[in-house]
């Protein structure tokens, strides 16, 4: 396990920093093939650094993006993650690439995911999220089924259902997550970083599903400000 840990002044610097450590990424996937993969988590905090890293110049046509989780709402719904990416980070330049939705039409996708999810795969550079409680994508704690989604040999995606949550979810699982080749965590506010500290110590991963993360084999850079 390799985390590291930048501080930065102030969310725009975070969003900024971020948008160039995923630009440098995607420039290291070039080198190795002729497609770079991308994975991002949706939400609120990432908005900013969607449109730092919208702006950014490289070859977008190579770069193929999906989400690392999503609801099962219709793709217009205000609460799509996928509705979020194509307003804040495929635009500009960044307009170019292609986008793989993780339920298309609102729909759950069978376990081997979407169509052109399997051709991303391992990712290339993903960006998570993680709330107060711990969770990172849609691995929630106490989530039906979460056991199933943190497994070794779990398909690429699972339909998961979190404790509270209007509507079911469709999440990658922590095996594609923690295979990827390079994994940033975006978090902002003292809570999540007590959270982060939390989970940073031993401890069972269903009671702080981004300990998968945490512990992953490739290096994990954790992004935070206050």
């Amino acid at each position: 396990m390799t985390v590291r840990i930048i501080t930065w002044d102030s969310r725009a610097a975070a969003a900024e920093g971020l948008a160039d450590a995923v630009q440098e990424d995607l420039f290291t996937a070039f080198v190795a093939a002729e497609a770079a993969s991308l994975a991002v988590a949706g939400g609120t905090t990432p908005g900013p650094m969607f449109a730092a890293l919208s702006t950014r110049p490289m070859e977008w046509n190579r770069v193929c993006v999906t989400v690392t989780d999503e609801r099962l709402v219709p793709e217009d719904s205000p609460r799509s993650n996928a509705r979020l990416v194509r307003e804040m980070l495929l635009q500009n330049v960044a307009a170019d690439a292609t986008f793989i939705a993780l339920a298309p039409g609102g729909q759950a996708p069978g376990p081997d995911g979407p169509p052109g999810l399997a051709g991303m795969l391992p990712l290339d550079c993903v960006v998570l999220g993680m709330g107060e409680d711990m969770h990172t994508a849609s691995l929630f704690p106490g989530a039906l089924r979460l056991a199933d989604a943190l497994a070794d040999d779990a398909p690429p995606t699972m339909t998961i259902t979190a404790p509270g949550a209007p509507e079911p979810r469709v999440t990658l699982t922590a095996r594609v997550l923690s295979d990827a080749r390079a994994i940033h965590v975006l978090i902002f506010g003292a809570g999540k970083r007590a959270a982060l500290d939390a989970a940073m110590q031993d401890g069972p991963v269903e009671d702080a599903p981004i300990r998968v993360i945490l512990r992953a084999r490739a290096p994990v850079t954790i992004h935070y400000a206050a």
